[in-house]
């Protein structure tokens, strides 16, 4: 898992059929000392995180699992709200 900070929402009018009711995020991935580390990404959203929140982030083949269905054609997924880090 990664940590990212929500930044941005993405309106799709149309999605795929296993993604309805999933929504998708705009995230800056962030590093342990919560600075900006590369380029912004979209990811599915299934705990319900806010703008401008903390949250925990996997990609690659983790990602679909975290969706209800278990599979989907997302690349990153959001599956936690980061309360408090403690380092």
């Amino acid at each position: 898992m990664r940590l990212g900070q929500v930044i941005g929402k993405v309106v799709a009018t149309q999605k795929e059929t296993s993604l309805s009711g999933t929504r998708l995020l705009v995230i800056q991935p962030l590093d342990h000392s919560r600075k900006h580390v590369g380029r912004p990404l979209i990811a599915a959203d299934v705990v319900s995180s806010g703008q401008a929140e903390t949250v925990y982030w996997v990609s690659a083949r983790e990602a679909p699992n975290a969706l209800p269905s278990g599979h989907g054609p997302v690349d990153a997924a959001i599956v936690g709200i980061a309360d408090r880090i403690d380092v």
